[in-house]
């Protein structure tokens, strides 16, 4: 998959619908951190991520600290497509799995 750099606009866009409230920009780095029931939930959101992140062929740094889940994405030369749809995937893949969601 080829990605596409994205400018502002495109970037501010992808990021501003609800499934992405809880993403943090700084730069060109994107990182979320979820909190989870426990630790074995945690090990089950990295794995519903896995098939995402091979198809997209991009590889989030991953870290899980007892119930927390912390993903940082990052692209040399800009934010791309490819960037913020694995984001929006890895926030629908958490899904259920987040603590407090209804």
């Amino acid at each position: 998959m080829v990605a596409t750099r994205l400018d502002e606009s495109q970037i501010e866009q992808r990021m501003s619908g609800a499934d992405m409230a809880d993403w943090h920009r700084t730069g060109d780095v994107l990182r979320r951190s979820i909190e989870v029931y426990d630790f074995s939930t945690a090990v089950n959101v990295v794995h519903d991520i896995v098939y995402h992140v091979k198809t997209l062929d991009r590889h989030p740094e991953v870290h899980i600290r007892g119930n927390q889940v912390s993903f940082v994405i990052r692209s040399d030369g800009g934010l791309t497509d490819t960037d913020l749809e694995l984001a929006h995937r890895i926030e629908r893949a958490a899904g259920s799995h987040v603590r407090g969601y209804a």
